[in-house]
């Protein structure tokens, strides 16, 4: 008997206008639920909408154009549970644990 498993939907975030927080949350929020979604506003929002109600929950892949332009501006140090880390690692690390597969290009 062979055994088929859905496969992940795909979601494109456009970041080459990504230049701050606000800007990945409005791209992120476009990207899953079309313009002026919502999809968080933080991460504990972020990691709230991945819990599902608020548009897609995982498992999805998220092709995220033009990462460098938010790995430039998404800066600053936070801590995620032990971890200290960029604010652009702690995006990556909040999706990935909660079952997006991330693909940075």
């Amino acid at each position: 008997m062979t055994v088929t498993r859905p496969e992940r939907p795909t979601y494109v975030l456009d970041g080459h206008l990504i230049t701050d927080r606000e800007a990945f949350y409005a791209a992120l929020g476009t990207a899953l639920n079309g313009p002026g979604g919502y999809y968080g506003s933080n991460l504990d929002a972020l990691a709230d909408c991945l819990h599902g109600g608020f548009g897609p929950a995982p498992p999805f892949t998220l092709v995220w154009e033009d990462s460098d332009t938010a790995r430039r501006h998404l800066t600053g140090t936070v801590f995620l549970g032990d971890r200290r880390l960029d604010y652009f690692d702690a995006i990556l690390a909040t999706l990935r644990s909660e079952g997006v597969a991330v693909e940075l290009r």
